[in-house]
């Protein structure tokens, strides 16, 4: 007894699938293709500048902490310029500097405070840039490869009622976008979905460090400038 797709399973590539398929369910797979390209784009450069960040971060807290006080950090931290701490202290030796020259004392420790704040909030925002294409990436492309499935099985069951047939190789085709669709959904996914993740932590590591950073910086001018 056979089955009603009985017969010889089609040898066809995924790229003939992609080329045989009509123009809309070929648009939603390159517009998945676009984004998967796009979320690799940002992982590669995120990771790039990430390592940069820590790596100039670690040497700039050591020139820091040798440094007799703030004018010397300040000579040495042209050299650490991808350092996010750098940011966080030219902030912060800014508001001294001023202090210094208006009233020839540092007379406000909470306004240097807030500048260390606007110095770690500006650097917060750098490191986030591009973490919302991850974010719409990862929970948008599940939901435009599902539409592919169904634009794909939608042209299967065409296929089944104009062919006059039941056989595979007439629905096969159809059957074969709809999965196309569905797996480039999950690769465009699931690489932004993990990186999202991963540099969300790296974040909010880097902003732990900036706030231990303005601790180390206040102590610095409580310990050189107030008397």
């Amino acid at each position: 007894m056979t089955t009603p797709f009985a017969g010889p399973l089609l040898d066809v590539s995924i790229w003939e699938l992609v080329k045989t398929s009509p123009l809309v369910p070929m648009a939603v797979m390159g517009l998945l293709l676009v984004f998967s390209l796009l979320s690799w784009a940002i992982i590669f450069s995120k990771f790039g500048a990430f390592r940069s960040a820590r790596e100039a971060n670690k040497k700039f807290l050591r020139a820091f902490r040798k440094s007799p006080d703030l004018n010397a950090v300040a000579a040495a931290s042209e050299q650490f310029a991808t350092a996010p701490l750098v940011t966080v202290f030219d902030f912060g030796f800014s508001e001294v500097s001023r202090q210094f020259s208006s009233r020839g004392s540092l007379v406000s420790k909470t306004a240097v405070e807030r500048s260390l704040q606007l110095g770690m909030s500006e650097e917060i925002t750098k490191l986030e840039r591009n973490m919302n294409w991850l974010a719409t990436i990862a929970t948008t492309t599940p939901f435009i490869g599902l539409l592919g499935t169904v634009l794909g099985i939608i042209d299967a069951f065409q296929a089944l009622s104009t062919g006059g047939s039941t056989s595979m190789r007439t629905v096969g085709p159809g059957i074969g976008q709809a999965l196309v669709a569905t797996a480039l959904g999950l690769v465009a996914a699931i690489p932004a979905a993990i990186g999202y993740n991963y540099f969300g932590q790296g974040i909010k590591e880097f902003g732990a460090r900036m706030e231990d950073f303005g601790l180390e910086f206040i102590n610095m001018i409580e310990r050189d400038y107030e008397r």
